[in-house]
């Protein structure tokens, strides 16, 4: 079964309280999750709702999958396997670890519009933070 992952990642701040939206798309229908995620940046957050995503695919046993994000910074990332960013470093080696759990693993860029539930769902996650 080839899925649409839909994530986004939002924070309360620079850093500040942060959570992730998840938006399954399947052809029997649509899953939600918004997890709050602590104290991060919001690039931070993007990274880390790639990583849930895939972890999220990975526990239902989902190998093929196309992730969309509204964030160039982590699309750009993830598909070079590749960033100047040192603090970043360490969740893009956990996303390039979690790819090999996938026979089909592609990521694309959309504009935020495009992007409806992940945002709203990443936005809930922030508030629930303790």
């Amino acid at each position: 079964m080839f899925i649409e992952v839909y994530v986004d990642g939002a924070s309360a701040g620079h850093p500040g309280f942060s959570g992730v939206g998840i938006y399954l798309k399947t052809p029997h229908g649509s899953e939600s999750y918004s997890l709050p995620i602590g104290i991060t940046n919001n690039n931070e957050a993007e990274f880390m709702a790639v990583i849930k995503g895939m972890e999220l695919c990975i526990s239902k046993e989902i190998t093929s999958v196309s992730f969309r994000t509204d964030s160039e910074l982590v699309e750009r990332a993830v598909d070079q396997e590749f960033t100047k960013n040192k603090s970043y470093m360490p969740y893009l080696e956990k996303i390039i670890s979690l790819k090999k759990h996938f026979d089909l693993f592609f990521i694309k860029w959309i504009p935020t519009k495009q992007n409806p539930h992940a945002d709203a769902l990443a936005k809930k996650a922030i508030r629930m933070n303790e």
